[in-house]
């Protein structure tokens, strides 16, 4: 029997560990990224990395079991990963943590910076919605229905086979990784348009914010990494055009949101920062990935 990645017992989505789970509380308290004005030069022990909320939690993780080596590592989640990029452009810190690949406008923005990005894994972006609207029959949903959703033309769940409930779209903000790969899979390489004029759609930034917004919202919807919804009842990850997102599917990409997770540093990279980067390549630092419902780079094929 195929395991999805929103239900437990699957490797990508079993239930978050002890670790994982102080990980996501310590970043929630404000593991905060120190010395931001600096120069991008660490000191031989000290890392400074800022970006996405999806890779965060394995970057926590990671500089907490750094530490019995003498390695002092800040972690934040400072305007997700378009933020990480920008604070490693303007070499305020030394690893920029992103859920999304870097683009030739990051470069050109930063023509002065050598982004060297390594993936250290693999994640899988879903459309979530309540329980409530998928027991009313919404268990899929085509790539045109996401876009009549997220643009606003469709705004009562009975639209698309499910409840007369009305629909609550949280979006993420531009620029966040988690939108990019929702922007790809529904407009490829167009533009997506303005946001709707609602009082049923609002922007939100990460992971933990999105997934309470979708707690607490009856009818709402919201592109979310599947991984954050492991253990929670109320929400699921539908099929895309068909696929859903199983284990299998991901590794394989067929899956269409698919992404890679990434450390993206200046050059590459040397003393404490490799020593950091090293050690989520290997074995040891790669089990933390699927704790937070991730797909390891084996898993991956690389």
């Amino acid at each position: 029997m195929t395991t999805t990645l929103h239900r437990a017992p699957s490797l990508l989505t079993g239930k978050r560990k002890q670790a994982g789970l102080a990980s996501s509380a310590a970043l929630l308290l404000g593991v905060v990224l120190t010395g931001c004005a600096g120069s991008a030069q660490a000191s031989s022990s000290a890392v400074q990395a800022s970006g996405s909320t999806t890779v965060a939690p394995v970057a926590s993780d990671a500089a907490e079991a750094l530490k019995g080596q003498g390695l002092k590592i800040t972690v934040a989640t400072q305007g997700g990963s378009a933020g990480g990029i920008s604070q490693l452009g303007s070499k305020q810190i030394q690893v920029a943590l992103s859920s999304k690949p870097l683009a030739d406008a990051d470069r050109k923005t930063y023509p002065n910076t050598d982004f060297v990005p390594t993936q250290i894994g693999a994640d899988a972006v879903g459309i979530i919605i309540t329980k409530e609207v998928a027991d009313a029959g919404v268990k899929n949903l085509t790539k045109e229905q996401v876009k009549g959703l997220f643009e606003g033309t469709i705004t009562n769940w009975k639209q698309v086979g499910g409840p007369d409930l009305n629909v609550f779209v949280y979006d993420k903000e531009p620029g966040r990784g988690t939108r990019e790969v929702l922007d790809k899979f529904v407009y490829g390489k167009g533009k997506p348009p303005l946001p709707p004029q609602s009082a049923n759609y609002a922007v939100v930034g990460g992971n933990l914010e999105t997934r309470n917004k979708l707690d607490s919202t009856r009818g709402s919807i919201a592109p979310l990494s599947t991984g954050f919804i492991d253990g929670r009842d109320g929400l699921v990850a539908v099929a895309l055009d068909g696929v859903a997102p199983t284990l299998e599917n991901v590794a394989s990409s067929k899956y269409p949101m698919t992404r890679p997770l990434f450390m993206i540093t200046d050059g590459q990279p040397k003393g404490a920062v490799k020593q950091y980067i090293d050690y989520l390549l290997s074995p040891e630092g790669q089990k933390l990935l699927p704790v937070h419902g991730y797909l390891t780079r084996r898993q991956m094929g690389l």
